[in-house]
């Protein structure tokens, strides 16, 4: 575990991309198997241990603590693991600390009963940075700022192969990776795919810059609208369809809707939207909170499904009938689309082609599209194969500007990694009510966009004006003379009955702290809806 905890310990206060790369490949280089392989599959959050829960930990530390002790110790430090790695009272003995595949291998055969005890006599055998990497592992809360793809690239570059070559493996492996890692090491074959609809690495846009114009071809480019969903690929091969994110990551579960229509034999790149089903146009895109309420979950109920009916706007077809198209031009994969597509389909449609001879005519439906749901425009090389990745200059996206709001901070709570020891997330609210008597309604959270200098200037105001504390969350004073404006920015609103001030954001993130704005000057709620 002690290398396992280090690692931890390195990838969290390591903010570099490429400083989290070099952790990693030392790492694979230096730990035998199968212990590098469990900790790709902790970090990927590819290994689920259903022995230990929360609840768990805090029975323990109780029966070992005074519960006041820790309950105000947690509601200080604001994280379980980190609370309970501290103040356990270790009662050592003949105690020897567990490597972690003896974790992971015991605890897959440990049933809830008897894994307290268990965990207990690691507890016992462990330093506290250790302690807490046991419980983030066995207890599902390992989030470390480290996406599944980054550790994609720190295998690849390790055994020096393409990254698209172990994307398209990915879901066919299976832990702890031995055969696997073999491969990237040069002492076996490389492995069969197993899996069948494979996810296929996906072709990414490039931000246009005001200079890029110069160097895009209108004439050359097809043009989509950018639908505000999350992106996705569309599999059927045989009986098996699957359903992957832009990641990989497999969200098939939550989509029985989706899979249910998808044509035979295919890999379909689209978006991922909610539509009404009350409108004439069958199709009308529903606000992305709607899809949102479909996302991350292991199943989904058929009120659910009812309620919140998903379908995908198709942008292209990769493979189809055992033809790999991508080596096609993208006016070759798009024929083929539109016939595959030509009859409807009950959750499926084609995406719209945009007709824009010059950029101010571009500029004009950018800037005013013709539904709400659309977040820009995309321009895509009509002679462009589909390349893994972000080839330059063969596709572009140009999003709307972010909508800017000048808010008032309202709560702070402690962040998590790093930043658990500095209140990092923000809720923020706008005035409503009378000019003379106004009050401050929320409408948005965030807790990025800012520098870690911004993070320390908040921290403090934070902590000097604390009026009230709710557990780990602390109300700041604010009133409409004393209080901190943040600028904030967002993609869009939606209407929200979970919020009181009935809007909800988009992306919101803090753009500028407005130490030189008094809390009076922020804006209204009538100003949210007239964006409504």
């Amino acid at each position: 575990m002690n290398r396992f905890a280090a690692l931890l310990d390195c990838l969290i206060y390591t903010p570099s991309r490429n400083g989290k790369l070099a952790h990693l490949k030392d790492f694979f280089a230096s730990v035998p198997d199968p212990d590098r392989g469990w900790a790709v599959a902790a970090i990927t959050r590819d290994l689920d241990l259903k022995a230990v829960k929360a609840g768990t930990v805090r029975k323990l530390v109780e029966a070992r603590v005074d519960p006041e002790l820790f309950r105000l110790s947690y509601d200080y430090v604001g994280d379980l693991a980190e609370t309970a790695s501290l103040i356990w009272p270790a009662q050592h003995g003949a105690n020897r600390a567990p490597t972690l595949t003896e974790v992971v291998e015991t605890l897959e055969q440990t049933n809830r009963q008897a894994a307290p005890a268990v965990v207990e006599r690691w507890f016992d055998a462990l330093d506290a940075p250790d302690r807490w990497a046991l419980i983030k592992l066995v207890t599902g809360g390992l989030r470390i700022g480290v996406a599944s793809r980054l550790v994609k690239r720190a295998l690849a570059d390790y055994g020096d192969v393409p990254v698209q070559e172990i994307e398209e493996l990915w879901h066919g492996l299976k832990a702890p990776y031995t055969d696997f890692f073999a491969w990237l090491e040069g002492r076996s074959e490389k492995p069969i795919s197993a899996a069948a609809a494979p996810f296929r690495p996906v072709m990414l846009a490039h931000a246009i810059e005001e200079d890029d114009r110069a160097k895009v071809d209108l004439a050359t480019m097809a043009i989509e609208w950018k639908w505000d969903g999350i992106r996705v690929q569309a599999v059927r091969e045989g009986d098996i369809a699957r359903l992957y994110t832009r990641t990989g990551d497999d969200i098939s579960e939550a989509f029985p809707d989706i899979l249910a229509d998808l044509p035979a034999e295919t890999a379909i790149d689209g978006e991922l939207l909610v539509f009404d089903g009350t409108q004439a146009d069958k199709f009308a895109v529903r606000p992305f909170s709607d899809l949102q309420q479909r996302l991350n979950r292991k199943t989904v109920s058929r009120k659910m499904l009812t309620s919140n009916p998903a379908f995908i706007r198709a942008y292209d077809l990769l493979w189809a009938d055992g033809e790999d198209l991508r080596p096609l031009s993208f006016a070759d994969r798009r024929a083929k689309l539109e016939t595959l597509l030509n009859k409807p389909r009950e959750r499926m449609d084609l995406s719209a082609l945009v007709e824009a001879q010059d950029w101010n005519t571009l500029a004009a439906f950018r800037s005013n599209p013709p539904d709400a749901a659309i977040e820009g425009v995309m321009l895509k090389k009509r002679t462009a194969p589909y390349v893994p990745g972000r080839p330059k200059g063969e596709w572009w996206k140009w999003k709307r500007d972010p909508f800017l709001v000048d808010t008032v901070l309202m709560y702070a709570q402690r962040g998590h990694g790093r930043r658990s020891s500095f209140y990092s997330d923000y809720t923020f609210g706008v005035w409503r009510g009378e000019e003379d008597a106004p009050e401050l309604v929320p409408v948005g959270k965030a807790y990025h966009g800012f520098t870690d200098e911004d993070l320390k200037k908040i921290d403090k105001f934070v902590r000097d004006n604390t009026i009230d504390r709710f557990g780990p969350v602390r109300a700041v004073t604010a009133t409409p003379d004393e209080g901190l404006v943040l600028e904030v920015a967002f993609e869009g609103l939606n209407r929200s009955t979970r919020h009181k001030s009935g809007v909800a954001m988009r992306f919101p993130r803090i753009h500028r702290l407005r130490w030189d704005k008094p809390p009076r000057e922020a804006d209204w709620i009538d100003a949210l809806e007239k964006l409504l």
